[in-house]
């Protein structure tokens, strides 16, 4: 259990601002008592953003070379960067450079009462984690080190191993002889300017035994738990800004029925199930009914195209909530630190934001 209880973001983009917004007003529930948070660059456009957050209560730190910059942009930083790392209990980095952030800065500050945690694309980052997958491993993996990194894995990967928890084992018992996957990414998401693509653009096999990065992080993330995985998946962009699409094919040693599929996703809570098909009004009833217009169900299992193919090969298409699945995968290792005793107590304070039904 660490002794401090601040916790620090870094960035404010897609996935670091409604973090920011997340833990800062849920803080007395989450056992969080100050939320400090960095942005790099001084932007006009983003005042407004900066305003809001601090309006909730977080504390906006910065470089120390570019406080008069903030300053005279009408945004008032109370500490610099590194002020917020020695004050914070947990650092999770919001950033496209979690890896280059460890080597240069991270690593410098060993010590068992702080935890590092990054998104999804930085590989190597720590110990891979997705809540509901491999909370089991969070104790061998962190009390008593004296070193803390946590690598948080993607949206997608949240979503492709929600699937192949329930659907690859039998009573504790890996059975999955074949895994594929194809993620339909989104091109952008609604708060980024720029990157849009005219035309749907398909993504290498980078890797030669597992496809791309969403199939080798979720074997990755399994063997955590000392289980080996036969996965593939492939993935192409589409020229839409609702939600990512994922078409899922597993095929098991033992015999399934859809019946059977149809209730293991209705019993577990990290599902949603949907008769809706089309991403658009999956995305418009998580802005109406969302928390910071995200769904935190790991995934939206699209009901109607379930099947099962020769007794033993489930097939069907879901939709990945934008992050909201990792966004709670962060604040659940974050409570995890705090207090490994309480925190899937604490993290109740999100569940009218999940949802049996889209």
């Amino acid at each position: 259990m660490s002794s401090h209880k601040n916790v620090f973001v870094i960035g404010t983009g897609t996935i670091g601002e409604p973090l920011i917004a997340m833990l800062v007003r849920n803080r007395e529930a989450l056992g969080i008592e100050r939320v400090f948070f960095h942005k790099n660059t001084p932007l006009q456009s983003d005042r407004s953003k900066v305003w809001a957050l601090q309006r909730a209560g977080a504390e906006l730190h910065v470089n120390d070379e570019r406080m008069a910059s903030f300053r005279q942009l009408g945004m008032e930083p109370v500490g610099t960067f590194e002020q917020a790392i020695e004050q914070s209990a947990v650092v999770i980095d919001c950033t496209p450079i979690g890896n280059k952030m460890k080597e240069r800065v991270y690593s410098k500050y060993t010590s068992a009462d702080r935890l590092f945690i990054a998104q999804g694309s930085e590989f190597g980052f720590g110990h891979m984690y997705a809540r509901g997958i491999n909370d089991d491993t969070l104790a061998s993996a962190l009390d008593g080190t004296s070193e803390k990194f946590i690598q948080v894995v993607s949206c997608n990967t949240h979503n492709l191993s929600i699937l192949v928890r329930l659907l690859g084992f039998d009573d504790g018992q890996c059975v999955l002889e074949d895994g594929r996957f194809l993620c339909m990414r989104r091109a952008t998401d609604t708060s980024q300017d720029d990157k849009f693509i005219p035309a749907p653009s398909v993504g290498n096999h980078g890797d030669a035994q597992f496809g791309t990065h969403h199939a080798r992080d979720a074997f990755h993330l399994y063997q955590t738990k000392d289980v080996d995985l036969n996965l593939f998946s492939s993935a192409v962009k589409l020229n839409t800004q609702y939600m990512h699409s994922l078409y899922f094919q597993l095929r098991r040693s033992t015999p399934i029925t859809l019946d059977e599929v149809k209730a293991r996703f209705n019993a577990d809570d990290l599902v949603a199930m949907s008769h809706k098909n089309s991403t658009a009004s999956v995305f418009s009833f998580g802005r109406d009914h969302g928390l910071y217009g995200r769904i935190l169900n790991q995934t939206v299992i699209v009901q109607s195209t379930l099947t099962v193919r020769d007794d033993h090969e489930v097939i069907g298409f879901c939709f990945t909530p934008q992050d909201g699945n990792s966004l709670l995968s962060s604040i659940a290792a974050t409570c995890y630190h705090l207090d490994p005793d309480t925190y899937k107590e604490r993290i109740q304070v999100f569940k009218p934001y999940f949802f049996d039904e889209v």
